[in-house]
């Protein structure tokens, strides 16, 4: 039988099987690697001469063009999940989730809609209803899965904007000249990109010493900008040092007001499911809506959020997009996660989490999270005892800041330089009330105390 040339790419064929061969030997071997090493980026020019041309009009081939990403690209990209990557928020997926990635792939599977992948978002749902269940959240919430914290974040503050405009409308009110979200000078960066393109105006909160945002100083927010206020964010477990604010007290001061309740946990919220942790969570029961990045601290592949609402229906109603081509998928009550956020079409990124969860039960996640806390709290006590460093807060969860006695930045930029050339570790300089420092951000459960010591000691 003969077929066109442009079928050759999607037929099975001899051509076709060898490609699917090919990668699947090298993903078995990535997977099952124990010496990955942590690797480092390149210059642009250097990349160039080395990769060379890839894209003409005939194509490479599929054996030259893994070649070119084994032996070229990935050596130029940073091991994520790597034991010693310990710079913004790691990643480390288990085996099972980012082995049933692949399968999401192979599946052509689109998890947009109840029509198109019931299956598939049976089982995202099941995953986003055992974390409601964790949070404390009602038997009717739920959400979806997002692309990450930051289009999470958006979504669920355009959900609580569009119910802050229903209820004026249905009040017969005029509209506040600005809309206005409170939330903590050191919340997450994602909620001042929220406002920018919602238009609308973030009111910053100031906090102690200590991180914590609470009830007081949102009251003082609220009664200043009355209800031009739609939103009250509140973080748990802050990028830059994993603090937890006083969600409890953030919730008292927002109750009897018709003012939305977030809570940013992209990070941090993960570590409720620790026994060790989830006494400072108190009050996310009272949340309107929250996200969580599984790709953080629930160890799947990039890129996952679960967004998940107290009232899905207000989701749905300021998400669903409506167009003629749609009316059989909007027409109907079935749960289509493209009605929850802003998005439409989505692959279904929450199937890795729900395998490995099925695979390995919860209980191991549990010791994982407890596991990084401990070791938190371990390494900081180490850095107490050593009189060149200093801790510049208690850590809650998993992440450790502190300064190198008498460094500049320059001084922080030339060590992190020089592990990564050394392929020591990937730790990235950070900074705090305008002071430099340095900052481990545990979560690997392959990372060890051992590790973390051997990287304090180049700092002597």
């Amino acid at each position: 039988m003969t077929h066109s040339p442009a079928a050759r790419m999607h037929e099975v064929s001899d051509e076709t099987r060898a490609i699917v061969d090919m990668v699947l030997e090298y993903s078995r071997g990535r997977l099952n690697a124990e010496d990955t090493p942590l690797d480092k980026p390149l210059p642009a020019a250097e990349l160039t001469r080395l990769a060379g041309r890839t894209i003409d009009e005939k194509g490479i081939g599929a054996r030259k063009a893994l070649g070119v990403f084994e032996h070229v690209l990935a050596p130029a990209c940073i091991t994520t999940d790597d034991p010693r990557y310990l710079s913004f928020i790691p990643s480390a997926p288990t085996k099972a989730a980012a082995a049933f990635d692949l399968v999401v792939s192979a599946s052509a599977l689109y998890g947009g809609s109840w029509l198109e992948g019931a299956g598939a978002v049976h089982a995202e749902n099941e995953v986003l209803r055992w974390l409601a269940n964790e949070f404390g959240l009602p038997a009717g919430a739920g959400g979806v899965f997002v692309q990450g914290g930051t289009l999470g974040n958006l979504s669920a503050l355009v959900a609580a904007r569009e119910a802050a405009r229903d209820r004026f409308a249905d009040a017969g009110k005029p509209r506040p000249d600005a809309w206005r979200v409170v939330c903590s000078v050191e919340a997450h960066s994602s909620i001042a990109s929220a406002a920018r393109v919602m238009d609308v105006e973030v009111v910053g909160v100031p906090v102690g010493e200590d991180g914590v945002l609470r009830g007081d100083a949102v009251r003082a927010a609220l009664d200043e900008h009355g209800d031009s206020v739609f939103a009250v964010v509140a973080t748990a477990g802050s990028t830059n040092f994993g603090i937890v604010d006083d969600i409890a007290d953030v919730a008292r001061a927002v109750a009897g007001t018709d003012v939305w309740l977030h809570v940013d946990g992209a990070y941090g919220l993960t570590g409720m499911l620790s026994p060790r942790a989830r006494h400072r969570f108190a009050g996310v029961e009272h949340a309107d809506s929250l996200v969580v990045d599984p790709h953080k601290w629930l160890f799947a592949p990039f890129d996952a959020c679960a967004l998940i609402y107290r009232d899905p229906e207000l989701g749905r109603r300021a998400h669903t997009q409506h167009a003629e081509y749609l009316d059989t998928l909007t027409e109907t009550s079935d749960w289509s996660p493209s009605d929850f956020a802003a998005h439409l079409t989505r692959r279904a990124r929450g199937l890795p989490l729900w395998f490995s969860l099925a695979t390995y039960g919860a209980a191991v996640y549990r010791e994982a999270i407890t596991s990084a806390i401990d070791l938190a709290e371990r390494i900081a006590e180490e850095i107490d005892r050593r009189p060149d460093l200093t801790l510049v807060r208690r850590p809650q969860l998993g992440v450790v800041v502190f300064e190198r006695v008498g460094w500049t930045k320059a001084d922080y930029d030339r060590w992190s330089a020089q592990l990564l050339d050394g392929q020591h570790a990937f730790v990235t300089p950070s900074s705090h009330a305008g002071r430099v420092n340095a900052r481990f951000a545990i979560l690997n459960p392959r990372t060890t105390f051992d590790d973390l010591v051997g990287i304090l000691d180049t700092m002597a």
